[in-house]
């Protein structure tokens, strides 16, 4: 069978990749992919992007099932477009989608369905957002309503950062449209944790948990991102504390949809924060699997991806399991200079050959694979083209082996303007011996 996937980035390049290995696929279209899925077996980079372009491209091409990686389309409607054409797809629809598209919206939701989350109010008008942030102090975090991708939440520490973020947002209109209503959220204390499961519209599947790293510096300091590095299985997701994210977040959210009248399916993420309590609130919901997560998670699924895929499209997720590497895996970022505000591109990255690009045993026990997100190819060399550029992830047996391999790794690719976080993993390595 031939399957589409829609998107560019490390995340696409990690589905590519995992899809590609199946026995039953014939070949993996990417729309429009980076150099990375070029250089992939069994993989074709098509330069398309229009909703209606790609709608004829998989009639045309007998496309099986496609499979959308980033939020811009799901938030277009991409998926009420292929289903409206007989097509198969998997991902929420675009009422389904306002999950991610809206933060109103799913606080909102949130809020009605009882679902545990910080507290927030929602502003439109910069006056009052200012009146509110003078009356309740800092911290607060500052989060634009809208897709901005990766870039429109402000964990602000003093009064004033709070003020100037608003300002940006809603005064100097930074963000677009995407930054015209802003929520001031109550700022929570803890350790953030992605919780990423699949859905159709009435079954849940769970995937292997993971824990991201947002901010830009070592230490979790400077600006967020839309993640640096990411690491699975999270060992502070223990079985007691899956079981009630299950039972508090995911099944009344997936639930609650269906009682609004909106089906989900799809991939939906949870990002939670877990305090000294161990007690989870859910900070945000992505109608898609993260990034760089997906990278980690993809180098540990055993199970066939198109099975779970197709169960997802059937509406059968509860007739199928998923079975998980052992090991860890954890990917490293490197982006581009400038990053995240604005990346310096068109520079040439050296250290890349084509046995890393496909993946290395480093041992019997550890394996690596670099996953491309922001590459182009020009003139048979490697371009930065957008702001994280390439994730490289490595299994091993432990987090720190999977750690060693990765930053080894990354250590011999370079090119101008290089950010790197050095600390990726060691949070989870004092949990390390209790895998969930």
């Amino acid at each position: 069978m031939n399957i589409l996937v829609i998107g560019s980035g490390g995340r696409e390049h990690a589905f590519a990749w995992k899809i590609a290995q199946s026995p039953r696929v014939t070949r993996v279209f990417v729309a429009p992919g980076n150099a990375g899925t070029a250089w992939e077996t069994g993989v074709i980079n098509i330069v398309l992007t229009q909703i209606d372009r790609l709608i004829e491209f998989a009639q045309r091409e007998n496309i099986a099932m496609t499979l959308v990686g980033p939020e811009a389309p799901l938030a277009a409607g991409i998926v009420d477009a292929f289903q409206k054409a007989g097509l198969r797809i998997y991902g929420p629809t675009q009422a389904a989608a306002q999950l991610e598209s809206s933060k109103d919206f799913a606080k909102r939701f949130m809020q009605r369905h009882g679902i545990p989350t910080a507290d927030a109010q929602t502003f439109t008008e910069l006056a009052a957002a200012r009146a509110y942030i003078e009356k309740h102090g800092a911290p607060v975090v500052v989060k634009a309503d809208g897709l901005a991708a990766g870039k429109g939440v402000v964990v602000a520490q003093s009064e004033a950062e709070a003020l100037a973020a608003v300002e940006t947002m809603l005064k100097d209109n930074a963000l677009g449209k995407a930054g015209s209503r802003v929520l001031i959220e109550e700022f929570l204390e803890g350790e953030e944790v992605s919780f990423i499961v699949m859905a159709d519209g009435e079954h849940v599947l769970p995937l292997a948990t993971s824990q991201d790293h947002k901010r830009l510096y070592d230490h979790d300091e400077g600006p967020n991102t839309g993640g640096m590095g990411a690491y699975s299985p999270a060992p502070i997701i223990t079985p007691q504390l899956h079981a009630y994210v299950m039972r508090k977040i995911i099944t009344p959210t997936i639930q609650g949809m269906a009682e609004d009248g909106i089906r989900f399916s799809g991939f939906l993420y949870a990002g939670l924060m877990i305090d000294k309590n161990n007690q989870p609130k859910t900070l945000e919901f992505n109608c898609r699997m993260g990034d760089p997560e997906t990278q980690p998670i993809m180098m540990r699924l055993k199970t066939d991806f198109v099975d779970l895929l197709e169960h997802g499209i059937n509406g059968t997720l509860d007739q199928i399991e998923s079975e998980w590497d052992r090991r860890y895996a954890l990917g490293v970022v490197l982006a581009a200079g400038g990053y995240p505000q604005k990346p310096h591109t068109g520079v040439r990255i050296l250290g890349l050959n084509q046995v890393a690009s496909q993946g290395i045993n480093v041992n019997e026990d550890c394996a690596l694979k670099i996953f491309h997100a922001g590459t182009t190819e020009e003139n048979d060399e490697i371009i930065v083209s957008g702001g994280r550029v390439l994730c490289v992830t490595a299994l091993g047996d432990s987090i720190k082996i999977a750690q060693k391999a990765a930053y080894g790794a990354a250590e011999t690719i370079c090119f101008e303007g290089r950010q790197m976080r050095r600390d990726i993993g060691n949070r989870g390595v004092s949990g390390a011996n209790k895998k969930p």
